[in-house]
């Protein structure tokens, strides 16, 4: 999801946006999600670049405030 919003996670901790923390419980909330079949779905419709994550992305918040400082 951050790839199709323009959003390097490496960078972000590379500029002290993002910690290790934050992103173990990034991946931690993709993992728990329950939509992950519209997640498929949304990404395959969307294979180079979307404007934002679906409201129901548990991660959507933290992409929209990253993608925010591109």
């Amino acid at each position: 999801m951050a790839r199709r919003l323009g959003v390097n996670l490496t960078a972000a901790m590379q500029d002290g946006l993002l910690t290790q923390g934050d992103l173990a419980e990034m991946v931690l909330r993709c993992h728990n999600c329950s939509g992950a079949k519209g997640c498929l779905a949304f990404l395959a419709e969307y294979p180079d670049r979307a404007e934002a994550a679906p409201d129901w992305c548990s991660n959507a918040q933290v992409l929209r405030e990253l993608s925010a400082l591109n």
